[in-house]
């Protein structure tokens, strides 16, 4: 438990700069518009306005710790964060666990 504490410290420590919250809005929609068809460095080269690198992969985590994009085995980014249709699917009895 105390060495994940430390590598959290870590990692928040090792990073000097934040997203601001237009910043991670903005890599938000240019994922869902072009859902799968960018790497991770050439979707940061096509973003409509510049950031830093480093900035731009501090997002990338966040989005993929929150599970709201994915990471296909060619490294392309998709966009897997639809709450209103699982929740439909959520609902559905016949599609639930049988216990």
């Amino acid at each position: 438990m105390e060495q994940l504490q430390k590598d959290k410290e870590i990692k928040i420590n090792g990073i000097l700069r934040f997203p601001r919250l237009d910043t991670v809005l903005m890599v938000e929609e240019f994922i869902k518009k072009y859902d799968g068809e960018y790497k991770k460095r050439s979707l940061w080269e096509n973003l409509p306005k510049k950031t830093m690198y480093q900035t731009f992969c501090v997002i990338i985590d966040y989005l993929l710790y929150s599970r709201k994009i994915s990471i296909d085995s060619e490294g392309k980014i998709g966009w897997i964060y639809y709450p209103d249709s699982a929740n439909f699917y959520f609902k559905r009895k016949e599609l639930g666990r049988r216990k």
